[in-house]
């Protein structure tokens, strides 16, 4: 007998309409734990709009957004300590360094001063980053 297995991620039905603008229509899939999952597309596709919706910057007009089979379509942000997202472009602060970025995140996730430094050295250890957490992230390589 084969286990059922629970998807990280699944969405059903995502829609998104800005006025008269379909955006996202309808949009369907599951996402499994340990899987590595991408949107490809087009400019205008959609992709943005999808990521926005399961991160909670954006609310969909209508569907489901579940993280391990919770609901979660009405208050995403009660899941982002879910979920980690990559951007294909950086929104860290170039005049700010490793350290101070990692430690500004924290900030907006609204840990205390002390465990966000704590986590944030942590981080660049078990990276192997130390030796760089004191650049300017404006001088890091990219590739």
């Amino acid at each position: 007998m084969e286990a059922t297995v629970t998807a990280a991620v699944a969405v059903d039905g995502l829609t998104k309409r800005y006025s008269d603008v379909l955006a996202v229509d309808g949009v369907a899939f599951d996402v499994r734990e340990a899987e590595v999952f991408g949107f490809l597309g087009p400019n205008g596709a959609g992709k943005t709009t999808t990521i926005n919706m399961l991160t909670g910057l954006a609310r969909p007009n209508a569907g489901t957004i579940r993280f391990f089979d919770r609901d979660y379509t009405t208050d995403v942000k009660k899941a982002q300590h879910l979920m980690g997202i990559v951007p294909d472009e950086s929104n860290l602060w170039p005049e700010l360094d490793g350290f101070e970025n990692l430690c500004f995140c924290a900030a907006l996730y609204g840990m205390a001063r002390r465990e966000r430094e704590e986590r944030a050295r942590e981080l660049l250890e078990a990276f192997g980053l130390s030796q760089a957490a004191r650049r300017r992230f404006g001088g890091y390589s990219r590739a």
